[in-house]
């Protein structure tokens, strides 16, 4: 392999930028330490035709620098996790289209939003979500999974995986071996899932399994503790009897291993960035995400430096994963074509995304003449969300839209607040209250049963987790609407109206109190 060490660590890492162009500080890593591969954030996207701007000047620095393509990587879920730009395409999320009841819906989502990356320039796609959401409780995974059961995530992610590989784009199945039954955010903390091995061979690893069978490309590790897997205190990313005794070698899966990236609390603030990064390259880990600071891509291009020049690191392994990295480059990191957010793509999305909302419970009372909107507005639930949202509260947009009234409180409404709400909302003709995740906050649950009282007709919309809907009162109606974004609210409408019967069915089960 002619490749010098530096740009064979290159190879290994994956960095990110603030802002829309690149920064000084990320064109000198690159130039210096021979960074090859870059992830992209909503903050470095405003526009469809800036996007493909900077694909192309990240590709041709990457090439004169390193004498390779660049995997340019973005978390286009669909739903909550979306980074594209208003004037892209947005798909609705995982747990949306299982209440479709269709894999093949999860197939054309994915084909469609392949579609749309290819023509803009992006060549890599982190997703499919392959965990198992079976902890109602779980802050960060929740309707990004496609269910709680192994054989929804199973049937509904290895369809995914399908489209976006014929879409021409990379995929990579996460979070290995499994995020799902945490109530913790690995974002901030370092969770642990305490399940013995062969719980988590029955249930958390099926899908991955099925989707390595399949001919999965990449799989990204999370960083979480799993004591049956690896008895030391060291997160999966960083375990060597993870990633490669399990993941490679047991499950026999060939692709690459990516981590999620290396500055999450969960490593920085218990291990350190660097030394988690070069753990996750002994581990077996191929490509190695730093996705925000350029003194911390610095830092880990150089420790892994250190690593093989003092025999920490095997020169043997890193030649090798090379070779996989390129051989995938070569594959996937293919020239733009096609044409972004083209009407009949926003035309199929808008299509699918009327088929994903639930009606949970109940029918759709009239509105009446003087409806009643409230809830809380978007705000970032987990570090996987996009940092700042311009998107209009659903009490704002429904009630300019629907001739009612409307009242905003916080995620976290205080009694003060809850009464407030209830006093405004006496005398309306119908109540419709949005939830966020209220399973989790006590404030959001006191609002919905205050406002209950009022013995007028009401109805709950859940725009994130349908287990906000699990203990309400039989004479509330309620809908599981999946996401808080513009297009599903959008998709509401006529459902809200009693335009629409909303024709989605609940892909989980609720448990007992």
């Amino acid at each position: 392999m002619n490749m010098t060490i530096q740009q064979k660590i290159g190879q290994r890492l994956v960095g990110g930028f603030p802002g829309t162009t690149m920064s000084e500080e990320f064109i000198q890593l690159v130039r210096q330490y021979k960074i090859a591969n870059v992830i992209l954030f909503r903050r470095n996207i405003e526009s469809n035709t800036q996007l493909e701007q900077l694909c192309r000047s990240i590709q041709t620095l990457v090439r004169e620098e390193t004498g390779h393509d660049a995997f340019i990587a973005i978390d286009q879920e669909g739903g909550m996790v979306n980074r594209l730009s208003p004037d892209g395409v947005n798909l609705p999320g995982a747990m949306a289209l299982a209440a479709t009841n269709e894999p093949e819906n999860a197939y054309q989502a994915a084909l469609l939003t392949a579609g749309e990356l290819r023509a803009l320039g992006v060549n890599f796609n982190l997703a499919p979500v392959a965990d198992i959401n079976n902890n109602p409780d779980n802050p960060v995974i929740g309707a990004r999974s496609y269910g709680d059961t192994p054989d929804t995530v199973e049937r509904f992610a290895s369809a995914a995986m399908r489209g976006y590989l014929d879409g021409g784009v990379m995929a990579a199945a996460k979070h290995f071996p499994g995020h799902g039954d945490t109530a913790m955010d690995s974002h901030v903390s370092l969770p642990m899932v305490d399940k013995p091995r062969e719980v988590l061979e029955a249930c958390e690893l099926r899908p991955f399994k099925a989707l390595s069978d399949a001919g999965c490309p990449a799989i990204m590790t999370t960083h979480i503790l799993f004591p049956a897997l690896e008895p030391e205190r060291v997160p999966a990313t960083m375990s060597r009897a993870i990633v490669t005794g399990l993941l490679k070698e047991k499950m026999g899966f060939k692709g690459l291993v990516v981590s999620d990236c290396m500055e999450m609390q969960a490593i920085q603030k218990d291990y350190g960035t660097a030394k988690g990064v070069s753990a996750a390259i002994a581990a077996g880990v191929d490509l190695v995400f730093v996705c925000h600071t350029a003194s911390r891509i610095e830092e880990a291009a150089r420790t892994i430096r250190e690593g093989l020049e003092s025999d920490v690191l095997s020169i043997e392994e890193m030649d090798q994963s090379v070779e996989k990295i390129l051989a995938y480059k070569e594959k996937y990191c293919l020239p733009p074509v096609g044409v972004p957010a083209a009407p009949a793509v926003k035309e199929a999305a808008n299509a699918l995304r009327t088929r994903t909302i639930t009606l949970v419970q109940g029918k759709m009372p009239p509105l009446g003449n003087s409806p009643f909107f409230c809830g809380c507005a978007d705000y970032r639930m987990t570090g996987v969300q996009n940092e700042e949202s311009n998107i209009e509260s659903f009490a704002g947009f429904m009630a300019s839209r629907l001739s009612g009234t409307a009242c905003v409180v916080s995620h976290t409404p205080s009694e003060e607040e809850i009464a407030a709400a209830v006093e405004a909302a006496k005398g309306h003709s119908a109540l419709v209250v949005n939830t966020y995740n209220s399973h989790l906050f006590a404030g959001q649950q006191a609002l919905v049963k205050a406002l209950s009282a009022l013995d007028i007709p009401m109805v709950v919309v859940a725009l994130a987790s349908p287990y906000d809907l699990q203990h309400l009162a039989q004479d509330i109606t309620a809908v599981a609407a999946w996401d808080y974004t513009t297009e599903t609210l959008e998709a509401l409408i006529p459902v809200l109206s009693g335009r629409v019967i909303a024709p989605g069915k609940l892909p989980i089960t609720f448990g007992e109190s």
